[in-house]
């Protein structure tokens, strides 16, 4: 609850125009840093308190080199991130935010989810854990909170620059107008880079920006589906979940960080969003708490984040691409997650298509997900992270540049 402490100190001592900034920045350091350290040094007892209560992975043999050597490492180091996201943004962000009440909630929701899951596999024995359609009971939910609350509540608005004011001098003069309730987002690549939900409906005639919500909301929960199962399904080998997240969750704090500047927003000419700038303490957080984790989930991993943490961290990076208004984004940026999920649809397609067909299921793949296929064709562990690493960074350049190539 530092936060209301240091917005004191500012207003008290009547800090310039641009405090406000340096101040949103300053926290986000300390956020960050904070996480760091928690996830660094806290995170190993939670590591040794799980191996001590023998809450060990059962791993299931899939033939792939070096699997049964994992069997026992401890699970649920999920916890570790999000115990380390939530204590520095309790501290340290502006917990009457609307945007940071729903990544508190999205963290916690997902999280408890993924605990459940986690909890079954380990202390019921039953690999298969949560069944499916529970999991997506949880994550259409959560989508329905987030789309609810986006839609329906007033302080999630944006501010649209009005080039029609004509100063003394005879001079187009930029300003932004009122704040506004609006469903539109930002399509990447387009010179003209908006796109109304509302316009899916116009043929309903007068009125009908009314009933957005029919589309907006069932497009939130399915993208927080799609992106939540992502993540699970990337979880598989070391590292490779907690470093491509973290790459998408600092693209995505560039994304926050423009978008709640009123300067940046109008040279970049996207949508000013009024108090998203806050988002950046939480994603500061939530970035430190994985690469934290990542210093003990690096091959060989000491912890694996199980769905506590893999769940959480699809539900995170959604809802935030949702509020900064880079959903439309999410295929190239979270790309790896994209392939991983492709790559397990397609198998599944096409074996039991061609089993219908020829009497018996063929494959694409020598094994689903896409990080398994490279297993089996004998790459190790290590070289299939760093390469996925660098894919992830390089959509993660092409994200950013989509702000000004269009």
């Amino acid at each position: 609850m530092l936060y209301y402490l240091f917005e004191f100190l500012e207003k008290q001592y009547q800090l310039p125009g641009a405090g406000l900034f340096q101040f949103l920045t300053f926290r986000a350091a300390l956020s960050v840093l904070l996480s760091l350290l928690i996830a660094m040094v806290y995170g190993k007892r939670i590591i040794l308190y799980l191996q001590k209560k023998q809450i060990g992975e059962s791993i299931r043999d899939l033939g792939l080199e070096g699997q049964k050597q994992k069997a026992g490492t401890p699970t649920m180091g999920g916890l570790i991130i999000i115990v380390s996201t939530l204590l520095p943004v309790i501290l340290f962000a502006d917990i009457k935010n609307i945007y940071v009440i729903l990544l508190i909630v999205t963290t916690v929701w997902m999280g408890i989810i993924g605990f459940i899951d986690d909890y079954i596999k380990t202390f019921k024995k039953d690999k298969q854990g949560l069944k499916g359609k529970f999991k997506v009971m949880g994550q259409v939910g959560l989508g329905l909170i987030v789309g609810l609350t986006l839609y329906f509540h007033p302080a999630v608005t944006i501010k649209e620059k009005d080039t029609t004011t004509i100063t003394e001098t005879f001079e187009v003069e930029k300003v932004f107008g009122e704040e506004t309730k609006s469903v539109r987002t930002n399509v990447p690549f387009f010179k003209n880079n908006e796109l109304d939900y509302a316009d899916f409906i116009s043929w309903m005639g007068e009125g009908a920006e009314d009933y957005a919500w029919l589309i907006f909301i069932p497009v939130v929960i399915l993208i927080v589906t799609a992106v939540s199962n992502g993540a699970n399904l990337t979880d598989g080998i070391d590292g490779l979940a907690a470093g491509s997240s973290a790459i998408i969750v600092l693209t995505l704090g560039i994304f926050a960080w423009v978008s709640g500047n009123i300067q940046f927003s109008d040279y970049l000419d996207i949508f000013y969003l009024p108090r998203v700038g806050e988002l950046v303490v939480y994603i500061a957080a939530f970035a430190g708490a994985l690469v934290g984790f990542l210093w003990y989930n690096t091959y060989p991993a000491q912890v694996f984040m199980g769905d506590t943490g893999s769940l959480t961290i699809g539900g995170v990076i959604a809802v935030i691409a949702i509020i900064v208004r880079k959903e439309l984004l999410i295929p190239i940026l979270c790309g790896i997650f994209f392939a991983e999920s492709l790559s397990v649809m397609l198998q599944v397609g096409y074996f039991k298509r061609t089993k219908k067909k020829y009497g018996e299921g063929r494959r694409i793949f020598l094994m689903a997900p896409l990080h398994h296929h490279y297993q089996k064709k004998l790459y190790h562990e290590s070289k299939i992270v760093t390469r996925f690493w660098i894919i992830g960074i390089m959509l993660a350049i092409i994200s950013i540049v989509t702000l000004k190539i269009r």
